[in-house]
């Protein structure tokens, strides 16, 4: 592994500052500005979300075979990469660095060490409290990394003449241990730079299953249950529940000892976020987070948490001990419990329905959503898609090897798995309004206790699901969305729609999938 410290030739690497300390950095940079909680709130410029089309893996005859190329993963040479990291390297050089050594993986059998070296004050307080921080024993004993991440927002390339897609670049080189993001100021870059790294290592070297999401257990029983889905489909807040322990908000991995995080802190949306609704994120905007594109009152530091002005992914990073219930270290038991969160914008979806095996690795594969306006460069209002494995962004190997092992797990241990739609009712968008959030946490509450086996179901036959008819603290006449149109004809337009997609999209992207799962999807 090279060590970039000795390359970087800077007169100031500021190493594993404390939080305040990485504050005071950047404040006195001018990278931000304290609102009236104490959180750090920075603006990113022109990148206000991740940038997919500017992210590549280098192709080299090591992980040539393994990983799934196409649009997603998008292969880029050595030495296009190397030039990039030569030109950060040297780019450094003339600034202030600073450097953050810590863990991915809470669970100390199977965690990572990473060291993240930073242009700005601020996204080095933003790893620092995303990601497992060594306590002064581990990080004295931390030495060498095994992954190093060179970040250089400040950085605009040459798109033309380097052959990429514009000024910024997020490259991973799995080979060599290395990571290089350019030009965006974006922070959930650098965490997600993580998580794709994860993703590859943990099944290919510990048989361990990476999952998209978030995760929390009981603090009695210690039932642990998971929550996939893209951002914006509730990850966070549903898996906030201040009646159980979180584990995580987004990244995990199943070990066969049970689910831990792969980092130590939490990155929230904030748009249109209040005390009354979401009170743990809320109150954990404070002293220690940094708070991405949110608008403040530049008179009183207090922000507006509705103002969509420079972006709907307004975001906060901070970690998880900030959330008072949160589960330390953040490893749980086996999931009793899986669900599929999906925002469906054509408003045809049951709020919530069980799913066998079969379907379960359907969905999984499958991925549905509705990406939500912000989360990615140029998407404005809801757009339908499909996102292998609720993380299709991050995920390298072919999406079966994680199917696979998805089923075996929820095989072995005899879980239940349920599909939520946190999305549109009566209505597509524009039409119908979102479900509310009372009502799905109501039936999540039912899917975790097991209170939702009470109910009868019925068979709704062209999403191939089973539907709960009553549940505890939510409208039965919710329940079946159909019930919820006016005109019954055009819902079953658009269910037959939105079914046909999923059929289209399963025959090309998995036609070497076994039969008795691709029949367990929507019917035609």
């Amino acid at each position: 592994m090279e060590n970039f410290l000795e390359k970087i030739k800077s007169k100031n690497i500021y190493r594993n500052l404390e939080p305040a300390v990485l504050v005071e950095e950047a404040l006195k940079r001018n990278e931000g500005k304290l609102t009236d909680t104490g959180a750090l709130l920075v603006k990113t410029g022109k990148y206000t979300g991740r940038s997919p089309k500017d992210k590549f893996i280098v192709d080299s005859d090591a992980v040539h075979d393994k990983i799934s190329w196409g649009s997603v993963n998008v292969p880029t040479t050595r030495e296009t990469f190397g030039k990039i990291r030569d030109m950060i390297i040297n780019y450094l050089g003339d600034k202030d660095v600073f450097v953050f050594d810590g863990f991915a993986g809470a669970d100390k059998k199977y965690r990572r060490k990473f060291r993240i070296i930073n242009e700005l004050a601020s996204q080095n307080l933003f790893i620092h409290q995303l990601l497992v921080r060594p306590n002064d024993e581990e990080l004295k004993n931390f030495l060498e990394p095994e992954w190093t991440i060179l970040v250089a927002p400040g950085l605009k390339l040459n798109a033309e003449e380097l052959k990429i897609h514009s000024e910024a670049a997020i490259m991973i080189d799995y080979e060599k241990n290395t990571a290089i993001i350019a030009g965006s100021a974006y922070a959930g870059e650098i965490k997600k730079t993580v998580f794709s790294i994860m993703n590859y290592i943990m099944p290919m070297e510990e048989n361990i299953l990476p999952m998209h999401c978030s995760s929390n257990m009981d603090p009695v029983t210690k039932e642990t249950a998971v929550f996939f889905g893209l951002s914006g489909t509730g990850k966070t807040t549903l898996s906030a529940d201040p009646n159980r322990k979180l584990i995580g908000d987004d990244e995990h991995g199943w070990s066969e000892d049970g689910v831990f995080n792969f980092e130590g802190g939490c990155y929230a949306k904030c748009i249109d976020l209040k005390e009354e609704n979401e009170p743990e994120i809320y109150r954990a905007i404070k002293f220690g987070a940094l708070a991405e594109n949110v608008i403040m009152d530049e008179k009183t530091r207090k922000c507006d948490y509705s103002d969509s002005s420079i972006t709907e992914n307004t975001r906060v990073g901070y970690p998880v001990e900030y959330i008072s219930n949160s589960q330390i270290p953040g490893v749980g038991g086996i999931p009793k419990v899986v669900i599929f969160l999906t925002a469906d914008a054509f408003g045809v979806l049951p709020p919530i329905s069980r799913l066998d095996k079969n379907a379960a690795m359907y969905h999984f594969v499958t991925g549905f959503t509705s990406k939500l306006a912000g989360t990615e460069r140029g998407v404005t209002e809801p757009q339908p898609t499909f996102s292998t494995l609720f993380g299709e962004p991050f995920m390298p190997l072919p999406a079966e090897k994680y199917a696979e092992m998805l089923g075996e797990r929820l095989e072995k241990y005899k879980t239940r798995v349920y599909l939520v739609n946190t999305g549109w009712t009566g209505g597509p968008y524009g039409v119908g309004s979102r479900i509310k959030l009372k009502y799905t946490r109501a039936m999540v509450t039912a899917a975790l206790n097991g209170t939702i086996e009470k109910s009868d179901f019925i068979h709704d036959d062209v999403f191939n699901v089973d539907i709960p008819k009553d549940i505890k603290d939510c409208p039965s006449d919710i329940l079946n969305p159909r019930d919820t149109w006016k005109d019954k004809s055009a819902y079953d337009n658009q269910a037959k729609k939105l079914a046909n997609m999923f059929k289209e999209n399963f025959e090309k992207k998995y036609p070497h999938m076994p039969d008795i799962i691709k029949n367990a999807g929507p019917r035609v």
